[in-house]
């Protein structure tokens, strides 16, 4: 075992002597010998039995062997053998093995010279192995190296080991070789080639860059030796230009040689990999001449050669990076990372717009037929396109043609395919490497954030960043300038990108192709995205969106924000890259046809497959990466919607896009479907957004919608729905966090809603009502019933609708009113307010469907949902029922509204005790914030309770619809306002009865007055329709009379019914006054209607005695045992109107309000003051009433204003006795006055003469009309209160005659009213006339009237004759002078029946009265009456027509009594009944027949008179014998005139016989004076006074002159006239005698 080992090792130690004698066989030269040696030496080595002694002997062996030529190939298998076995050879001995190596790739064969050339590969690379493992050895001992001092290589070899120092010799001369100088180590080289030595230089650098980096040595001489060497020798290149005249240059310039070219490239690329970080500003030298070589201008070998170059950078993403830090982001650095991009970018354009010879393409069919596979083609200019490289490896063709000396020819399409590899790979590399980079941060960010909650996270700075990053991708320390890095990595390379990116999508005839350049602007939209970067991730979208739609698509959005990236020139040292646009028309399938969307109507476009492959792309970007989108989705909604538009999708329900259209062709179909799928998601994933993205969205859709509804203004093309829908969705879609997006997002769509284009609105007001309705039913966290806030932001926008004129959109909202009050109506809460708002917002300007369908939701709201709002709200539902009461659209929801507020009212009543809980807890509440902020309350009604001011609210609502414009709704309305008043009262607390009766009920009145009487008097023609307006209702102000009625009437009741309760308010006699007041004017109204209700109502509240409490008797019972009438049975008290069903009664819940009893005021002085008070009130308004109805007019008749109607005045003047009732006590003289005026007045009224016919009696019977009847009971009333009452109240009397007698007057002299002309009825024979006279008023017949007020008079006045007041008035006298005038007229006076009437009164009377005034003839009171009497008798005696007058009043009454009566008086009487005694002759000579005879009739009873009187035998009294004298006296003159005026008449006459009463008249008076002759004789001379005689003896003459006459019965009267004249004849006597008689 030993043995065995010992051996190599001895072996070993004397190699020198074993190995001679082969080495002597080689020197032999003999082939097969030298091979057998070499074979043995190599043996040895094998065994690694060969010393270092030995080694050299070898090797110069060898180099004999070598020099001769012998063995060529053996020999360098023996030196590979040597060296790579062991590691003997050092120094000199293997320099010159290296050069022995190198000498045989030179010699003339082939073979050899490859085989020499792998050994020299070899070999570099085993002595660079050496120096590595010697490296690994020595690893844990640490030497300080010495510094490198100056330039000079051989001092710094010291310092090296034996390996190192042997490669560091080697590298040195390969550096010296290429460089065409002279080795200072591999002594005995002979020739080299330079590309030879850059092939070992690189792979020297490729293999062992860690030996470059680990030594200093090694570091100085790739900075001192590699950089300057690789620089010279490219200057052929970068001085070159193809096609340029050498002439031009002074010097021959050296051509560019493929095989050197094509090496340094290859170095430099592998400095730029390995050494980037030594030599930064020598591989920006190089990166600089890398760009050049891209330029047009070099030949296309070079510039292929180059792009794979560039390419191989690209796949490198840190090295980028580095670039980017070293140089992009250094100040007056060259902006390398920038360049090598556009370089890229220019270089890609280059290819299209100068194309080499033989690219040309038809501008049909590709050159060469190769048109099957991909290509890109550009303005006629057709590339293919080549698979060059997997996608991340740069796999360079032309880089690796190591044995081409001639540059090869470069296929079509291979630069572009290379090109278009390295920029895809480039743009993948950054976005993979900053993302993955990002990502890592966010998670850092996150775990820090978990742990340490309350702070913010930064990032933190760390050394030796890539090497971190490259060999630890997890945990990486963060820089805080990483993001500076990123972001000008994206600044730098973007622009250059995205022209290339652009210019390619745009000549992309392959799917795969455009999917990879769309890929790439995605993935660098999205980064850009997610570092903030907006102009750069706006240019790369838009580039997405203009490659969607069709070429030169004119689309704003995209087109400015291009404006603004194409302002921008990016030079690329001297080359500008332009942002091309697009042009292609690429023979590209068609899938779509649409239109486009433009305000202006164009024509058709056409969408290709590469078209809707980018609009994928977009969907995917949006879908995908909608968190950095950020303000651009702007660009990328706008471009969606052209597209959407130009497809011709939809919306349909819920926001999602339908095909509007047909579509054709199956794989269409897919198409559309796809994208319609596609669409959706991209608004489902929004959910997924943060909030600040989602508004960005928001608002990007806004704006877009915006511009649609531009467009849409003006005309009524359909519009572009898109924004409008996708709103929809995406509010649909985030319902979890809508509070966040819900203002802008409904604020824009109410927006919409106001739109005049109809379609627009119409899916504005969509999209607004299904938010709203998903809103409320999503199931939100907390629950909408403990966010209120929540709930009033979602139906806020509901309410915002109201204001929006469009009634389709009304439409909507009250349709979904609807819906919510049917799905969500119990769980409204706080939201009540806003609904009802929304119910209550019509317009009469909305037509009736709108009106209609929110008064379903109201009835809705009534029926199902007052229980469930909060009581607060019941105040806005009243009034949103009064406000369907008001609109005038459609009558029958006013008058349903109305029994509405019926059914409210009951609902109030029946939840009357929740209410008022509820609603005084809300009050506390707000009492509390308004103390609080130093406010008061203020709220409608405020010191009434709030359950009394919801009454209130009702109350008031009711009264405006009392005088609302329609008839029908008036009526109605006042029919439930006092039913509920009636019905519900008494819930009402007692002050607040005080703002019913002010607030609610008088200024009811008013304004139903105002109306009234401002009413329109002209003529409705009918009530619309087919509807008759009956006569009574045919103006305006007929139909307001009606709601005066109806109001008036009304409240009179409720001051009826509720009299016990108003009068505890202290202002009750003020109430009590308007009341009057109104009832006053009302019935001063010049409408019949409104008049005599007037005074119904006034009836009504006079017709009332002191009211019993509204408790029983049993309560004051109760009461007086001193027991609280609390506890009184409530069963017992039940208000007027319905029975209260509540328990307790009116009396208890005011006292339980008051806190104290109410007791009715006691029955003392005070109540019976106050009552006398209110009497005296009414009797005043009565007054008033009564004097303005009754005055008549003063003007002129034609401006006749109103004449009362006879009901109304008969309805006044009734009234008149119950009110004296109240008031007799203190009734005076004065307002006796009062009344006569007024009776007087209101039987002066005529009628009409169309309403004569009802009230005017047929003209058979004479019967007093309802209104005379009235005046009469009236005064009966009066005189009857006067019989019973006081002495003071008996001074009345005469005025009562007064009054009567002026009625009686009427029978000759109808009152006149004013100056107004009136017909008047007489009796029967006018009566035809009458009817048919077109007289406008008729006075009434009077005569009845007047007949039965004397019979009153008489009657009276037999009562009353001896009464003091009746005496001392005169009355007697009065009631004669009254008489005089039916007596006088007689047969004149309008009925006959009048004077008869007249004169039996009289008779009457003055049976009655002449005792009285003869017993009082002394006081000298009756003095006044006998000459009226006188007058009387001579009136009515001397008429025209006589009539037998019955002569016992004045021979029992008057003459025998004459002593009691004024001489005068007597003296009359005597000359009357002369007067009467002599027939007088008519005048008129065709009076009837039984005239004369009558009047022949009255002459002798007057005569028989005078004589009875003349000579009364028993003259007891000097009185007597007055009465004869004066009775002689006048018999005498009466025979003398009738004897004078015969004997005229006989003489004029001549033939004729004098009519037979004057011949009758004269026998006579001849008769009686032969008569009177007797008497004469029979007295006692005594008793004749001598003025008779003398009278007597006078007739003789005129008796003589008679003689002459005619007639013999005249005749033979005359003779016994003149017979006892005899007696007379005496001789005279002297004067003396008879002086004194």
């Amino acid at each position: 075992m030993t043995v065995h080992n010992l051996l190599p090792l001895s072996l070993k130690e004397n190699s020198s002597e074993v190995v001679q004698p082969f080495l002597m066989g080689c020197g032999t030269k003999e082939p097969k010998i030298t091979q057998l040696c070499l074979a043995a030496i190599q043996r040895l080595m094998s065994h690694e039995v060969v010393s270092e002694a030995a080694a050299g002997n070898i090797i110069n062996m060898l180099w004999q062997l070598m020099e001769n030529g012998l063995e060529e190939l053996k020999l360098l298998q023996t030196v590979l053998v040597l060296l790579t076995t062991n590691t003997v050879v050092h120094d000199e001995v293997l320099s010159k093995a290296i050069v022995l190596c190198f000498r045989l790739h030179f010699t003339k064969d082939n073979i050899t010279n490859n085989t020499a050339a792998a050994t020299v590969r070899q070999v570099v690379t085993v002595v660079f192995e050496r120096m590595v493992a010697e490296d690994e050895r020595f690893k844990g001992i640490v030497e300080q190296p010495p510094p490198v001092q100056g330039n000079t290589n051989r001092r710094s070899v010291s310092t090296l080991r034996p390996s190192a120092k042997d490669a560091y010799m080697l590298f040195q001369d390969l550096c010296q070789l290429v460089n065409a100088d002279a080795p200072y180590w591999l002594v005995g080289m002979t020739e080299m080639t330079r590309t030879f030595g850059l092939e070992l230089l690189e792979s020297v650098l490729n293999d062992f860059p860690g030996v470059f980096l680990q030594h200093q040595e090694f570091s100085f001489l790739l900075k001192e030796r590699v950089c300057p060497l690789v620089i010279k020798l490219f200057s052929p290149n970068i001085k070159f230009r193809q096609g340029s005249s050498s002439a031009a240059s002074p010097a021959p310039v050296e051509k560019p040689y493929f095989p050197i070219c094509m090496r340094l490239l290859r170095v430099v690329s592998v400095l730029i990999k390995h050494f980037y970080s030594l030599l930064v500003t020598e591989c920006e030298i190089f990166l600089s001449l890398l760009v050049k070589f891209l330029d047009g201008e070099k030949p296309q070998w070079l510039r292929a050669v180059a792009v794979e170059s560039v390419h191989r950078l690209c796949v490198q993403p840190h090295l980028l990076r580095s670039f980017c830090q070293s140089y992009d982001m250094k100040q007056h650095s060259t902006k390398v990372f920038r360049d090598i991009v556009n370089a890229l970018g220019s270089f890609i354009q280059s290819l299209f717009i100068v194309p080499n010879a033989g690219n040309v393409a038809a501008v049909g069919a590709p050159a060469g037929g190769s048109g099957s596979g991909a290509a890109f083609e550009y303005r006629g200019t057709w590339i293919p396109l080549m698979t060059v490289s997997v996608q991340g490896s740069a796999k360079a063709t032309y880089l690796e043609m190591l044995d081409k000396v001639e540059p090869p020819s470069i296929p079509e399409g291979y630069a572009m395919s290379v090109a278009f590899s390295a920029l895809l790979d480039l743009v993948r590399g950054i976005t993979t490497m900053i993302e993955r980079e990002l990502a890592a941060e966010e998670e850092a960010a996150a775990e820090f954030r978990e742990a340490h909650p309350d702070q913010e996270w930064k990032p933190q700075p760390g050394e030796n960043v890539q090497k971190e990053k490259m060999n630890k991708p997890r945990n990486v320390l963060f820089v805080s300038g990483a993001h500076l890095v990123w972001e000008e990595m994206v600044n730098a390379c973007w622009c250059g990108l995205l022209a290339a990116l652009s210019l390619l999508l745009d000549a992309s005839t392959d799917e795969t192709a455009t999917e990879n350049i769309l890929k790439a602007e995605l993935t660098m939209a999205s980064l850009c995205g997610r570092l903030g970067l907006v102009t750069p991730r706006d240019a790369f979208i838009t580039a997405i969106c203009k490659a969607s739609l069709p070429p030169h698509y004119a689309l704003t959005v995209l087109s400015s924000n291009a404006a603004t990236l194409s302002s921008k020139a990016y030079s690329i040292q001297g080359q500008n890259v332009q942002i091309i646009s697009p042009s292609s028309e690429s023979h590209q399938q068609v899938v779509a046809v649409g239109q486009p969307l433009t305000a202006q109507p164009q024509g058709t476009v056409v969408l290709t497959a590469k078209n809707i492959q980018c609009m994928r792309t977009l969907l995917n970007l949006a879908h995908c990466h909608g968190a950095v989108l950020g303000t651009s989705w702007q660009l990328v909604l706008a471009t969606l919607q052209h597209l959407v538009w130009i497809l011709g999708l939809k919306p349909g329900v819920g926001g999602a896009l339908k095909p509007g259209r047909a579509v054709e062709g199956p794989s269409t179909v897919s198409v559309f479907y796809n994208l319609c799928i596609e669409l959706v998601f991209i608004f489902l994933s929004s959910r997924y957004l943060d909030d600040v993205s989602l508004h960005h969205l928001i608002n990007a859709l806004c704006s877009l919608s915006l511009e649609a509804m531009e467009m849409a203004y003006g005309n009524n093309k359909e519009p572009s729905l898109f924004a409008v829908a996708k709103l929809l969705e995406t509010g649909l879609v985030n319902m979890d966090r809508i509070e966040i997006l819900w203002r802008p997002l409904t604020g824009h769509l109410l927006e919409v809603c106001q739109h005049p284009n109809s379609r627009m609105r119409e899916w504005g007001a969509e999209a607004l009502t299904a938010l709203i309705k998903a809103g409320l039913a999503y199931k939100h966290d907390p629950p909408l019933a403990q966010n209120q806030r929540l709930q009033l932001l979602l139906l806020n926008p509901l309410k915002e609708l109201s204001n929006v004129l469009h009634a389709d959109i009304r439409q909507k909202q009250l349709e979904c009113v609807l819906q919510i009050l049917q799905s969500q109506g119990d769980s409204l809460g706080p939201g009540w307010p806003l609904v009802l708002g929304v119910i209550g917002a019509i317009r009469n300007d909305q037509g009736e469907s709108l009106i209609r369908t929110a008064f379903q939701c109201l009835q809705l709201v009534v029926t199902d949902f007052l229980p469930t709002m909060p009581c607060t709200c019941l105040q806005i539902v009243v009034d949103v029922a009064g406000s369907f009461g008001l609109q005038n659209q459609e009558l029958n929801i006013s008058l349903t509204s109305i029994g509405l507020l019926w059914n409210i009212s009951d609902y109030f009543f029946q939840r009357g005790e929740a209410i008022t809980q509820e609603l005084e807890r809300e009050e506390e509440a707000l009492q509390k914030q308004a103390q609080e902020k130093g406010e008061t309350l203020n709220r409608p009604f405020h010191p009434a309770p709030p359950f009394d001011c919801l009454w209130l609210c009702l109350y008031a609502k009711l009264g405006e619809l009392c005088v609302d414009p329609r008839p029908a709704v008036r009526k109605s309305a006042g029919q439930t306002l006092f039913s509920t008043i009636a019905a519900h009262g008494t819930l009402l607390q007692q002050p607040t009865w005080h703002i019913v009766v002010w607030k609610v009920l008088f200024q009811l009145l008013d304004c139903v007055r105002t109306s009234s009487t401002t009413a329109d008097k002209e003529k409705i023609e009918s009530g619309g329709g087919n509807i008759l307006i009956h006569h009574s209702r045919d103006t305006a102000e007929k139909q307001w009379a009606e709601t005066w009625v109806l109001t008036l009437a009304g409240v009179a009741r409720i001051f009826n019914t509720r009299r016990y309760l108003l009068q505890q308010l202290g202002d009750f006699f003020e109430a009590w006054e308007v009341l009057l007041n109104h009832i006053q004017s009302a019935a001063l109204s010049k409408n019949n209607e409104v008049s005599l209700a007037a005074l119904k109502s006034f009836q009504e509240i006079l017709q009332i005695v002191t009211p019993v409490k509204d408790s029983d008797k049993a309560g004051d019972a109760l009461a007086a045992m001193g027991v609280p009438p609390v506890l009184i049975d409530p069963l017992s008290a039940s208000g007027p109107g319905r029975p209260l069903v509540r328990s307790d009664s009116l009396l208890e819940r005011l006292t339980r309000y008051n806190g104290a009893e109410l007791q009715a005021p006691p029955p003392g002085e005070e109540s019976a003051l106050e009552d006398s008070a209110l009497w005296w009130s009414a009797w005043n308004t009565w007054y008033r009433m009564g004097t303005d109805s009754t005055r008549p007019p003063t003007g002129p008749t034609e401006k006749l204003s109103f004449i009362p109607s006879q009901p109304f005045l008969t309805a006044l003047i009734q009234i008149f006795p119950a009110l004296y009732q109240h008031i007799k006590a203190n009734f005076s003289m004065e307002d006796l006055k009062k009344l006569g005026v007024i009776l007087h007045g209101a039987v002066s009224v005529p009628i009409s003469s169309d309403a004569s016919p009802f009230i005017l009696p047929s003209y058979t019977e004479a019967v007093l009309t309802n209104l005379q009847e009235a005046v009469l009971t009236a005064l009966d009333v009066l005189q009857k209160a006067i019989c019973v009452g006081t002495e003071n109240l008996q001074v009345m009397y005469p005025a009562i005659f007064e009054q009567l007698l002026l009625f009686v007057e009427f029978s000759c002299k109808p009152p006149q009213y004013g100056r107004m002309e009136t017909k008047h009825v007489a009796n029967a024979k006018y009566n035809q006339i009458q009817l048919f006279a077109p007289a406008e008023w008729v006075a009434l017949n009077y005569v009845p009237f007047a007949e039965r007020s004397l019979e009153v008079v008489v009657d009276l006045y037999h009562k009353t004759a001896c009464h003091k007041a009746v005496i001392n008035e005169k009355v007697l006298q009065n009631i004669i002078k009254t008489l005089r005038m039916p007596l006088s007229l007689k047969y004149a006076c309008p009925s006959e029946s009048t004077w008869k009437l007249a004169v039996s009164s009289l008779l009457k009377v003055l049976s009655i009265g002449l005792p009285v005034a003869r017993q009082h003839a002394s006081s000298g009171k009756f003095d006044t009456m006998w000459p009226e009497l006188a007058n009387a008798f001579e009136d009515f005696l001397f008429t025209k027509s006589l009539q037998v007058f019955p002569k016992f009043l004045i021979s029992t009454e008057i003459l025998p009594f004459a002593n009691f009566i004024p001489k005068d008086f007597v003296g009359q009487i005597m000359a009357m009944l002369n007067k009467g005694s002599i027939h007088s002759q008519s005048p008129s000579f065709t009076e009837a027949e039984i005239d004369v005879r009558m009047r022949e009739e009255f002459s002798k009873v007057c005569f028989e008179t005078l004589l009875q009187f003349s000579f009364s035998n028993k003259v007891s009294t000097p009185q007597e014998g007055y009465i004869s004298r004066m009775a002689l006296s006048v018999l005498l003159k009466r025979s003398q005139d009738v004897l004078r005026r015969y004997v005229e008449d006989e003489r004029l006459s001549g033939r004729c016989p004098l009519p037979r009463q004057q011949v009758t008249e004269i026998i006579f008076v001849l008769k009686a004076i032969s008569t009177l002759m007797d008497s004469l004789k029979k007295t006692q001379p005594e008793n004749v006074d001598g003025n008779t005689w003398a009278q007597v003896i006078a007739l003789y003459p005129t008796l003589v002159e008679c003689i002459t006459c005619s007639s013999s019965e005249v005749s033979s009267a005359l003779k016994e006239a003149l017979g006892p004249f005899k007696d007379f004849m005496q001789p005279p006597v002297s004067k003396v005698q008879n002086g004194e008689s």
